[in-house]
């Protein structure tokens, strides 16, 4: 049996990611599923998905996050290189938007069915 080529990093907690999880299996397809709290996405992962967003290192974070806030991120962002802002995206997976999921030749954020159906 073939490997799945799609990762999707959920928060088990996150309805929009139970949504994606759904849509997923409904329309069967094989994925690799991994708790973005426990492993978020690595540096390396995160540079794919941020060539897939065109370089908008600010779609890549949850900025509707308790974590994003607290961390003033807002005001911080725009001085971040963008090496320090992958680097505290790896190490804290609530500030990843989420769902991520990332296949060989895409990359979605957030869930937004028209959009997966899509790829």
């Amino acid at each position: 049996m073939k490997q799945p080529t799609i990762t999707v990093y959920l928060y088990s907690n996150c309805s929009t990611c139970k949504e994606a999880l759904t849509f997923l299996k409904q329309n069967n397809i094989s994925f690799i599923q991994k708790e973005i709290t426990v492993k978020p996405p690595s540096v390396d992962v995160l540079k794919r998905m941020l060539q897939f967003q065109n370089g908008n290192l600010k779609k890549l974070f949850n900025v509707s996050g308790q974590l994003y806030r607290e961390m003033q991120l807002a005001e911080k962002l725009p001085n971040l290189t963008e090496e320090d802002a992958l680097t505290l995206l790896s190490t804290h997976g609530m500030l990843v938007k989420r769902p991520f999921l990332i296949g060989k030749d895409f990359g979605l954020l957030g869930f937004k069915e028209e959009e997966w159906k899509k790829v």
